[in-house]
């Protein structure tokens, strides 16, 4: 049997939780709900980041009351808030690819007649940071601020390939390759092969790899230093974007990829693109 004594003795022996942790179960909380387009419950985050349900329940409380969380009161659940979107607006605000490359991406969207994406490289995955919607009423399931996984889409390929090789494979290692579709590609040497191929002819195909029935194509955009600063897209379906089509499409994605990269500073000799 406890006693009390034991109780407090042993409590008092447990590690409080600095503020570094409880700013740590914050943000998981937030990337959390920021996961799942459903909104989630208490008993979802308890379940999912391993954390008591009275603690996240206070985190919860504390996130809605500043305005980064919103609680459907018929559901109980939890969505991000207008303050996280006002937060991000100003953080792509600060991205001089996105401010540059959309009215590149306009004229690349009246040109191809397929939906324009950028995409910048963060915490080992892509993320929009611009979308340009094609005209008619088929539509991509994409957004700005969509996370995307790198061997598994045009643009990720892109951002994999011009990446420094060492730090490019221990990603890889780290994350594994996973079917997206039976098309993915999820053999380290096959994408290791690819990627090189990338980097030759200036261009990355999506050849139904990460969504069955869509294509994309994918072009680096660098900056001043040669670096690559981002990957500039176009996708549609099957349908629009036909497998004969490849090789114009990747002309006028480089071509507009090139624009942008002048613009950010690179030189002729750095754009070593054919």
């Amino acid at each position: 049997m406890v006693t009390k004594l034991e109780t407090r003795n042993r409590k008092a022996e447990e590690p409080a939780e600095d503020g570094s942790g409880s700013v740590e179960r914050a943000l998981a909380v937030l990337e959390a709900v920021a996961d799942r387009a459903s909104g989630v419950s208490n008993a979802d985050l308890h379940r999912k980041l391993k954390i008591p349900k009275s603690s996240a329940s206070y985190i919860l409380r504390a996130l809605v009351k500043h305005g980064y969380l919103r609680r459907d009161r018929e559901t109980n659940r939890y969505y991000l808030g207008l303050k996280v979107v006002g937060l991000s607006h100003r953080a792509l605000a600060a991205l001089d690819v996105r401010e540059i490359a959309e009215p590149v991406l306009r004229q690349l969207v009246d040109t191809t007649q397929l939906t324009a994406h950028v995409a910048i490289y963060d915490r080992e995955e892509a993320v929009y940071v611009e979308k340009i919607d094609a005209p008619g009423f088929v539509k991509m399931n994409t957004w700005v601020g969509r996370r995307l996984q790198l061997h598994s889409t045009s643009v990720g390929k892109v951002l994999a390939a011009f990446m420094p090789r060492e730090e490019m494979e221990a990603m890889l290692s780290r994350r594994g390759l996973y079917g997206r579709t039976p098309r993915t590609v999820t053999s380290v040497p096959k994408l290791l092969k690819e990627l090189e191929r990338v980097r030759e002819q200036g261009y990355a195909l999506d050849d139904e790899e990460n969504s069955l029935g869509v294509r994309c194509i994918a072009a680096p955009i660098f900056n001043a230093e040669g670096q690559i600063e981002a990957a500039l897209g176009v996708s549609g379906t099957t349908h629009q974007f036909e497998r004969p089509q490849v090789p114009k499409m990747a002309e006028l994605v480089k071509a507009a990829a090139r624009k942008i990269s002048h613009q950010l500073g690179a030189t002729a000799r750095r754009l070593i693109l054919k």
